[in-house]
């Protein structure tokens, strides 16, 4: 007889506020946000910031709040959160037979036919936590829905759980149904959680009792695996790796609006920079390059322009020199001057995979030497840093880039920026 299956969800604990505070030990006690790119509004707060902070709020109205509070504000440091996260998954993944990354913050892993599950839960909390400094929660169930509930749980009642929840027991998963709302279960929104009031289902129990076909038939088939999940019947098994994107986007606003075309041309050759190690990363070449720039579009003093433009490249390609150029060439023909720029994107469409096209005799395809060349660039950024190597096009401290006024250092990523210890 087959073991039946468990999973666990390791989900990260305020996972860019709890990155800052540990290079941060000063702030272990004190409540923290951080903010979007520009320094925008708050994506990310400490449990000890929630009950002054809203999530989305702007930055600049709400200053005064955080000093009467207390509260450290923080630019959003991406590279650092990105090292960690890399850091905290490849601890878990040594120490469960299957992992699937399911997030930045959060992994689900396998545990099935595992015994001593609450042992197992602790020692990964406590190894992660010793080994990068970052407190995670732990829910074990026998589904995914359940342990993503068991979770919620784990953090919800940490003083009593001690941040791990196994409900595998029947009699602890019912206690967790009847004491969750339904509209903290994985999946369940703001619109369905109305639409299940309506029909009486208040609590997570109320939706595992719920007939499966009527909820089928009344809303979708996803809410019904989420009730059979509830149930205790497993609908979702870990996901293999994500297929190849088959777009790829990279997008930001500037620091400042820019009426230029130079510093214009900057901007997109580093945004296409980032769009191509993406491409590269995922083997994949593209066939098509679509670049736009717009205004600000909420100021009603600002002239309004949103234009963009698609071009065809030679041949399937992931040459970041070939695709910096078409993409520069192609503003000449979009940009117009008088305006205040705030944003530029560029878009990789058709993407392929190496021989799944399939080109006519006189075709001209990448050259081999290209495609070594991208193979050391991505090898000595890989291993000295991302920007190590770039396009002389891609500036290294452009004025035109995000504000972010109050980032921390790239402890992690950096060589010069990492920790000194002073020996007496």
């Amino acid at each position: 007889m087959s073991n039946p299956p468990v999973f666990a969800l390791i989900d990260c604990n305020s996972f860019y506020a709890s990155c800052e505070r540990v290079f941060r030990p000063d702030l272990a006690k004190t409540p923290i946000v951080v903010l979007s790119n520009n320094d925008g509004c708050v994506i990310a707060r400490s449990y000890d910031a929630k009950p002054f902070i809203k999530m989305g709020e702007p930055y600049f109205q709400i200053k005064q709040k955080l000093k009467q509070h207390g509260i450290v504000p923080f630019s959003s440091n991406y590279a650092l959160y990105g090292d960690m996260s890399e850091r905290v998954m490849s601890l878990i993944e040594s120490m469960v037979p299957a992992v699937e990354i399911y997030s930045i913050d959060e992994a689900f892993a396998d545990l099935t036919g595992i015994g001593g599950l609450d042992a197992l839960g602790r020692q990964i909390r406590a190894q992660v936590l010793r080994c990068t400094g970052i407190p995670v929660g732990v829910g074990i169930a026998n589904t995914k829905t359940l342990a993503k509930l068991a979770n919620h749980t784990a953090k919800r009642l940490q003083a009593q759980t001690g941040g791990v929840v196994n409900i595998t027991d029947p009699i602890k998963r019912d206690w967790v149904l009847r004491n969750t709302d339904v509209s903290e279960v994985w999946g369940v929104g703001r619109k369905m959680k109305l639409h299940l009031d309506t029909m009486g289902i208040k609590t997570a129990m109320d939706l595992a009792k719920a007939d499966p076909w009527t909820l089928r038939k009344k809303f979708s088939v996803v809410i019904e695996k989420t009730a059979r999940e509830l149930a205790g019947t497993s609908c979702l098994e870990l996901d293999e790796p994500d297929p190849p994107k088959q777009e790829i986007c990279c997008s930001r606003m500037f620091g400042k609006r820019l009426t230029d075309l130079a510093p214009i041309k900057e901007a997109v050759a580093t945004y296409m920079m980032r769009a191509s190690e993406k491409l590269r990363a995922q083997n994949s070449l593209c066939k098509k390059v679509r670049v736009c720039i717009r205004t600000g579009m909420f100021n009603p003093d600002e002239a309004k322009y949103a234009n963009g433009v698609v071009v065809d490249m030679p041949y399937p390609t992931d040459d970041v020199r070939l695709l910096t150029k078409a993409a520069v060439d192609a503003l000449d023909h979009i940009y117009r001057p008088g305006f205040k720029y705030s944003k530029a994107e560029v878009m990789l469409l058709n993407l392929c995979q190496p021989g799944e096209y399939t080109d006519d005799l006189f075709a001209v395809s990448q050259p081999a030497e290209a495609t070594r060349v991208m193979s050391v660039l991505d090898q000595i950024n890989e291993k000295w840093g991302r920007g190590t190597l770039r396009s002389a096009s891609v500036p290294t401290n452009p004025e035109w880039g995000m504000r972010r006024e109050m980032m921390s250092q790239s402890y992690t990523t950096k060589l010069d920026q990492l920790w000194s210890v002073a020996c007496k």
